[in-house]
């Protein structure tokens, strides 16, 4: 019996287990920049693991989920901030105008190959961008939607607690997860697999090209969406940072390490590299040994993690603990035999 066999057999055990550490840890965890890191790398995990929904199993290269995680907060914001919304209301409206989004952008996209799927969806996340730009009395312009209220329940708020948007995002992490997985070892999850490695033949036995990969955008979005929600009343601001080049990169390098098509992957490696990058951007160590500015520094080390992983271990984090376990297996059998 291997690792990953085993897991299963205690997954119950292991479910209470990791229930009560995920408890327990805002009460472990008291500094508040690295509560902070882990609520910020929880959110990211979300957007890269539905990224790896279009990008693993169904196999589209597009540069949109960013785009989507944007439009979420800044609908939840601008609902709050103009029209005085309850963001409770707003958080489930940026998931819905994100799928909705991801509609528009994917019946072009669905019928493009290869570097034009990643062109066009790039294209069509500058192209939100703008429009936020462009409407600096409802967006903010230039300086971000400000102002954004804070999530509060009757009159408890979020943020003077350590533990509330913790849980919040946890658990929002987990129905991502659950969704994914689920989704993914359904016939439509199959259908993707079969589309993106035998797209003729799946075709010819009447598997619908547009319509599965058109969902496959639709039910990719709507977590980024509500991911987005939640970020722009955490941070009380909705900027459009959030469509940087940096960002886009962080969250790919979050799927590539942590393994294309496996959502666990970039879930645990969101987690950790947003915990690494945020503190090498704000380490003076390279500042003051190296006299390298701090920023570049995080460019440089998720550049060259990317590199690492495509020529070493393609298969990704995750793809390692399965090596790796197989490996165990195989060693246990020849020592029985």
């Amino acid at each position: 019996m291997n690792l990953l066999e085993r897991l299963r057999e205690y997954r119950l055990a292991l479910a209470i287990i990791g229930v009560a550490v995920f408890l327990a840890i805002p009460f472990v965890i008291t500094d508040k920049l690295l509560m902070h890191l882990a609520i910020l790398g929880m959110l990211y995990a979300i957007v890269a693991s539905n990224w790896d929904l279009t990008l693993g199993y169904a196999g589209v290269f597009n540069f949109a989920h960013l785009a989507f995680f944007g439009i979420g907060a800044y609908t939840s914001g601008i609902l709050a901030v103009k029209l005085g919304i309850s963001p409770w209301l707003g958080i489930p409206a940026g998931g819905a105008t994100a799928a909705l989004a991801s509609i528009i952008v994917s019946i072009p996209a669905i019928r493009l190959r290869g570097i034009y799927v990643a062109l066009l969806t790039f294209a069509c996340s500058q192209l939100v961008l703008l429009l936020l730009l462009s409407q600096p009395l409802i967006t903010g312009g230039q300086q971000g939607l400000t102002g954004v209220p804070q999530l509060q329940i009757g009159e408890f708020r979020f943020r003077e607690s350590s533990f509330a948007h913790f849980y919040l995002v946890g658990i929002l992490l987990l129905c991502s997860t659950i969704f994914l997985r689920r989704l993914v070892t359904s016939d439509f999850g199959l259908s993707l697999i079969a589309l993106r490695d035998f797209e003729e033949y799946a075709v010819a036995r009447g598997i619908p090209l547009a319509r599965q990969r058109l969902l496959a955008f639709l039910f990719s979005s709507i977590f980024p969406g509500l991911a987005g929600g939640v970020y722009a009343h955490f941070l009380i601001v909705a900027s459009p940072d959030i469509f940087g080049f940096s960002l886009t990169t962080l969250l790919l390098s979050m799927v590539l390490v942590g393994g294309v098509a496996t959502i666990y992957g970039p879930v645990i490696v969101g987690v950790v590299m947003t915990y690494v990058s945020e503190l090498m951007a704000s380490s003076a160590l390279m500042s003051d040994v190296f006299g390298i500015s701090r920023g570049p520094v995080r460019f440089m080390f998720v550049a060259m993690l990317i590199v690492l992983t495509m020529r070493f271990f393609p298969e990704g984090v995750w793809g390692l603990i399965k090596r790796f376990s197989a490996r165990a297996r195989d060693a246990r059998k020849a020592v029985v035999e």
